[in-house]
């Protein structure tokens, strides 16, 4: 009898995630008192890489990490004014369950449900995902369309999806000869970067589309040597990489927190891409900042950095057919 293939590394690691409250609390060694600020029954479940967890100081919730990936009685606020389930009002871009067309040139495709970890702010928290599709309706209708040149693969995240998945994905969308680019956008190196291994930079390097990764960084803590040892992979595979954050009280609203963040990820050859003023999707109204103090912690990065280093601010109205910029010229 053949023996049974174990699963790859990164597998083995995601399945010691924190999906349990209790036991995070436990972990996380919180009293009586903070405890009882954690919400402990929600429909958007815990999911927190252990790797994340073990950089959570024990016993507080003053935690830019914590605060980003646990969820507090606070998510259970009502009556915040323009807050909603769907507050890009994506369902209206949907070509299928699966396909959003919203942007000219490019399509995004919802890939999968599953993510690394779940980001208590994430604006398809409330998404209506379905189970993993052949993408058969999906690709065709992308061949029908020769205007689009640009396929984004989100989630979820694509990188939950295991690289046989996404080598079918990604040849078949090859094979559309109107297809020039391929974007990635993934929180999965952040949380667990062993799913940076062998088998994946193969995939990337086989792919005859031009490739661009756009990862999801809020904080320096998030940032480590693995972690840049796995994106310095991508890189050097000649994958440019761009970095996304979104602001959040309590995380990263101060000027010194977005400098350290900016300045580590142009050290390390990413581009800080945009800061993202908080979508407003029902229970992360606690996370919002006032667009004025976005507008002055911007002013103050263009003192602390070099040009190239300062994101763009920006916010998503929903049905808009681009980002609308929130700085003024």
């Amino acid at each position: 009898m053949l023996p049974l293939h174990s699963p790859p590394l990164w597998r083995q690691i995601q399945r010691k995630n924190f999906t349990n409250i209790e036991k995070l609390l436990e972990f996380l060694q919180l009293p009586p008192e903070l405890s009882a600020k954690v919400l402990k029954k929600n429909s958007f479940p815990l999911n927190l890489p252990l790797r994340l967890a073990e950089k959570i100081p024990k016993g507080t919730i003053d935690d830019p990490i914590f605060r980003q990936f646990v969820p507090l009685v606070e998510e259970e606020m009502t009556g915040s004014e323009g807050f909603s389930c769907d507050p890009l009002l994506e369902n209206s871009f949907k070509k299928t369950p699966r396909l959003l067309h919203k942007y000219h040139g490019r399509v995004l495709l919802v890939t999968t449900g599953s993510c690394a970890m779940h980001c208590r702010y994430c604006f398809r928290r409330h998404f209506d995902y379905f189970p993993e599709p052949t993408f058969t309706e999906e690709y065709q209708l992308i061949a029908d369309d020769p205007s689009v040149n640009e396929v984004i693969l989100s989630g979820g995240d694509p990188l939950s999806l295991s690289d046989k998945t996404l080598r079918t994905l990604l040849e078949n969308l090859s094979a559309i000869p109107h297809i020039k680019k391929i974007r990635f956008h993934t929180r999965f190196p952040i949380g667990i970067p062993e799913r940076i291994d062998d088998e994946f930079i193969a995939l990337l390097n086989s792919c005859r589309l031009r490739i661009w990764f756009v990862i999801h960084c809020n904080h320096p803590n998030e940032l480590d040597e693995d972690v840049s040892n796995a994106l310095e992979r991508i890189q050097k595979s000649g994958i440019v990489i761009l970095n996304q954050s979104v602001l959040l009280k309590g995380v990263n609203d101060t000027p010194e927190t977005m400098a350290a963040l900016c300045q580590l990820l142009v050290d390390k050859g990413i581009v800080p891409y945009y800061i993202h003023q908080l979508d407003k999707v029902e229970g992360a109204a606690h996370f919002e900042v006032p667009e004025r103090e976005g507008l002055q912690l911007i002013e103050k990065l263009r003192r602390l950095l070099p040009g190239y280093a300062v994101p763009r601010y920006v916010r998503e109205v929903g049905g808009d057919l681009h980002k609308t910029p929130l700085e003024s010229s």
